[in-house]
């Protein structure tokens, strides 16, 4: 999957906002604002569940890493998620 095809799609589930639960919560970790060198995806089942954490990294910005989007895509899609939200902007390692 192209890097602009994952991100749009990855944006169009964020856009709509919560929707309830199971819920996918995307955030970027990284040194600076400039380049998130690290992503960490979190599902919950339903409230109050225990969240299942994942984290990908890269050398280089993983907002741009064609491989690290469309395998966020993919767990999106596989777990069925009925909300995707993201934290803004890069938080601080």
């Amino acid at each position: 999957m192209h890097i602009d095809k994952a991100k749009k799609r990855i944006a169009k589930q964020v856009k709509k906002g919560f929707k309830g639960y199971p819920q996918i919560t995307l955030e970027y970790f990284g040194a600076s604002s400039d380049c998130a060198t690290e992503v960490a995806i979190r599902f919950t089942q339903e409230q109050g569940a225990a969240e299942q954490e994942q984290r990908f990294v890269s050398q280089a910005d993983v907002r741009e890493d064609e491989v690290i989007q469309s395998a966020l895509v993919k767990i999106i899609e596989r777990a069925d998620a009925s909300s995707v939200m993201e934290v803004e902007g890069v938080s601080p390692l």
